[in-house]
């Protein structure tokens, strides 16, 4: 079992970067597909990003494309997710999330989920 914990959110304005962070334990991080989601009230958690276990390969939503970009360091055991030329439509809490297969992390149905860090960018 994981435990994920989630930091680096924000107040920024439009076209800020802003760098957030994902620290597991419990397990290596390699062990996982590993993502970030996010949600907005009154919506369904929405799929941003996520890496395969290998770490070799990405996916992305087209919303983020080219903005967003996901990483992580198996030596601190952190995910990351650098997110650039924000929107204010970028605004919600960000959650990362875990899994075994990333199948399920495209389809937002992760087995362990962090507990989420509010972004919100001003226009």
């Amino acid at each position: 079992q994981v435990q994920l914990v989630e930091s680096g959110g924000g107040l920024v304005q439009a076209g800020d970067s802003l760098r957030l962070s994902c620290a597991a334990s419990g397990r290596a991080l390699s062990t996982y597909a590993m993502g970030w989601f996010r949600q907005t009230p009154g919506k369904e958690r929405e799929f941003v990003a996520a890496v395969r276990r290998s770490g070799s390969i990405t996916y992305y939503a087209d919303s983020v494309k080219g903005r967003f970009t996901i990483s992580r360091d198996v030596a601190t055991n952190t995910l990351y997710l650098q997110m650039n030329s924000l929107k204010p439509e970028d605004t919600a809490v960000y959650y990362c999330a875990a899994n075994l297969d990333v199948a399920a992390l495209l389809r937002v149905v992760p087995d362990y989920w962090g507990q989420g860090t509010q972004v919100t960018v001003s226009s």
